[in-house]
């Protein structure tokens, strides 16, 4: 559905995106993270046609963007970091230039105009000036914006900003509900509200893709061994822990608290029970360690050395 091939794209001597690749299949969520300034607008805003690239190609629904940016744009409902609104209108003034604008009329508008108005949680504001409306619901308008004209693919930059707790869990429940028949980016610089909204993500930092797979895939590549957190009350315990066949290393964290390291494809669990049992230890905790996302962003980084890791 959309295809970025070795784009890079500069600003004088800044190189905001570095021979980038990726792909998003029809009815895929990507997560597009990377800290600000790490190219994620500049790569949306090639895809939606508002730059072009120094070179490379992208293509959405096999059409280069280059050659039909009008027919790419038909497809494409784009929110934008900074909100593309007009704030001496009202919301309800606003939704109907914009729908007007992607040539929407009549019944089609009103169904359509209705739709965005429940799905986004405007209705309350729609006879205030956009000027007077708080970040959120600005945030809430340019969404509705990005989906009036029911466009096949979603592109949203930054869609949570602003918005408070229970608006980014109705946020994230909408673009679940579009899946399931739309293509989306998520971008976002908070690691913490990918996991939620997808599995895949794509990582860019300094122009460079750094990682591109499934949440599940790149924790484990990041922490690069399986990883146990064992408490059995024994002194004995670390010494045992040790003996197992396939163990890396045991580390000692306190209060006869061990982490215990073995290969991914290694599951010592099951050993550890029957050692503990067999020596008669009393055994009070295994539990799987896995990275956060901010420890696999950060480890990641480290480790590709900037170069292109592809976890697919």
């Amino acid at each position: 559905m959309i295809e970025v091939r070795n784009v890079t794209k500069t600003f004088g001597p800044t190189v905001a995106l570095n021979d980038v690749s990726f792909s998003l299949r029809q009815g895929e969520i990507l997560g597009f993270l990377g800290p600000n300034g790490a190219g994620k607008s500049t790569a949306m805003k090639i895809i939606t046609t508002f730059l072009a690239a120094d070179s490379g190609s992208v293509r959405v629904d096999g059409i280069d963007v280059m050659a039909d940016p009008l027919k790419v744009r038909s497809l494409i409902g784009y929110l934008p970091e900074n909100n593309p609104l007009y704030v001496d209108m009202l919301v309800s003034e606003y939704l109907k230039f914009v729908g007007q604008a992607r040539g929407l009329s009549g019944n089609q508008l009103k169904q359509r105009t209705e739709w965005v108005i429940e799905s986004c949680g405007i209705k309350s504001v729609l006879h205030k000036s956009i000027n007077e409306l708080s970040k959120g619901y600005k945030q809430r308008t340019g969404l509705a914006q990005a989906l009036i004209h029911d466009p096949e693919i979603l592109i949203l930059d930054e869609p949570t900003s602003g918005l408070d707790p229970l608006q980014i869990i109705g946020i994230r429940e909408l673009i679940h509900s579009l899946a399931k028949k739309k293509t989306i980016i998520f971008s976002t610089h908070i690691l913490q509200e990918v996991a939620p909204v997808t599995d895949r993500v794509v990582i860019i930092n300094n122009g460079n893709i750094i990682a591109d797979g499934m949440i599940d895939d790149l924790q484990k590549q990041a922490m690069e061994t399986n990883r146990l957190f064992v408490t059995i009350n024994s002194p004995d315990a670390g010494n045992g822990l040790s003996d197992l066949e396939g163990v890396e290393s045991v580390i000692e964290l306190g209060n006869n608290r061990f982490e215990v390291r073995a290969p991914f494809d290694l599951d010592l669990r099951n050993d550890i029970v029957a050692l503990s049992h067999q020596n008669s230890w009393q055994l009070l905790e295994i539990q799987e360690a896995l990275f956060s996302l901010e420890d696999t962003f950060i480890a990641l980084n480290q480790n590709s050395g900037g170069k292109v890791v592809d976890y697919v």
